[in-house]
């Protein structure tokens, strides 16, 4: 019975240090929040792994949203965040370059780029159209009044206006007028209806976007379609190319024009511009513009632990370099969050 009452002791104390973030020591250990976008969750687990092994008192919680409601953790949650690592670089100066409030500094006044990638079509074999759809006729494929089409939430996610830029561009690429509202656009009540203004073509989006049939589901984020992907809930989903390859999906690489992959193409992304039709972004980033895609991460000037958050931001742009299987391809930056791009910059 002794030999019971100490073990069950023993037991629940291990618990007790456990929930307390406590080292097998007794120490307590540094929780470090950080808030990835969705496409960054695989990748940053195994980073998580390896800096936890090297630095066993920090205990990193990794929580994945869309790049924009990452971000809105911090400026519109206040939640104590210690770093922010999202799918568009170019929204952290967008919505984080602005003061917390009054008399006050900004959100953050600095950021990293650190990976690329490009949209794909991800596809599985239970797919309608799988047995023949290739890179050539893709777009009459996802064009048919009975093939479901996947995207994320523009509002929340950058690949959700990533989509409608890809789209938009693939109807000027393929010389196929009406191309856009066959995918997308004549799934919204009203239709989405691409305007040339100045010789550019902008999207405006309505407040909430709600599909008018089903033909277009949209989820969250990015990797939330991936459940709906492999249930056959729709057929094809606009993705990262390296989250298709991380989960095994079935894709068709995209034209270097149309795909948001190529540092040579971007006067030709330029052209398309998503304004956002949430109020919250009325005045900050309401505006999106078609650019080559550059993750990027910072660390909120309101971050709880900011040096063991710089730490984990340097260890993460090191593994970022070397690259992996399923991660977005490295762009060979040497800077870490000491030699980052400044608002000045």
């Amino acid at each position: 019975m002794t030999r019971t009452i100490v073990f069950l002791a023993a037991l629940a104390l291990t618990v007790l240090m456990a929930s307390a973030g406590c080292t097998d020591s007794g120490q307590e250990r540094t929780v470090l929040t950080v808030v990835p976008a969705g496409s960054l969750l695989s990748p940053l687990e195994e980073v998580e792994a390896a800096f936890e092994d090297r630095h066993p008192n920090i205990d990193v919680r990794l929580e994945g949203h869309g790049s924009i409601q990452a971000i809105r953790q911090v400026t519109d949650l206040h939640r104590a965040i210690d770093v922010v690592a999202v799918a568009d670089a170019s929204l952290i100066p967008d919505m984080m370059y602005i003061p917390m409030s009054e008399g006050e500094g900004n959100y953050t006044d600095w950021y990293v780029p650190f990976a690329a990638n490009e949209i794909v079509i991800a596809y599985t074999d239970r797919s309608a159209g799988a047995d023949e759809i290739t890179a050539e006729n893709w777009y009459r494929i996802l064009a048919r009044p009975d093939v479901r089409v996947g995207f994320s939430n523009p509002m929340l996610d950058a690949c959700g206006y990533r989509a409608l830029m890809v789209t938009a561009l693939a109807e000027e690429h393929y010389g196929e007028p009406g191309l856009f509202g066959a995918i997308i656009g004549g799934s919204f009540d009203p239709p989405l209806t691409p305007a040339s203004v100045d010789g550019m073509t902008v999207i405006t989006l309505p407040e909430r976007m709600r599909p008018a049939d089903e033909k277009v589901a949209i989820r969250d984020g990015s990797i939330y379609l991936l459940s709906l992907l492999d249930a056959g809930g729709v057929d094809y989903a606009f993705e990262y190319r390296s989250v298709a390859e991380e989960h095994g999906l079935r894709w068709i690489d995209l034209p270097a024009e149309i795909n948001l992959g190529s540092a040579a193409h971007a006067d030709d992304y330029g052209k398309v511009h998503v304004t956002l039709g949430f109020q919250r972004f009325r005045s900050i980033g309401s505006e999106r513009i078609g650019q080559p895609i550059v993750y990027a991460v910072t660390v909120p000037e309101s971050a709880p632990h900011p040096e063991e958050a710089r730490m984990f931001v340097d260890f993460a742009l090191d593994a970022f370099r070397e690259g992996g299987a399923g991660w977005p391809r490295p762009i060979g930056t040497e800077a870490s969050a000491a030699t980052a791009y400044h608002a000045t910059n």
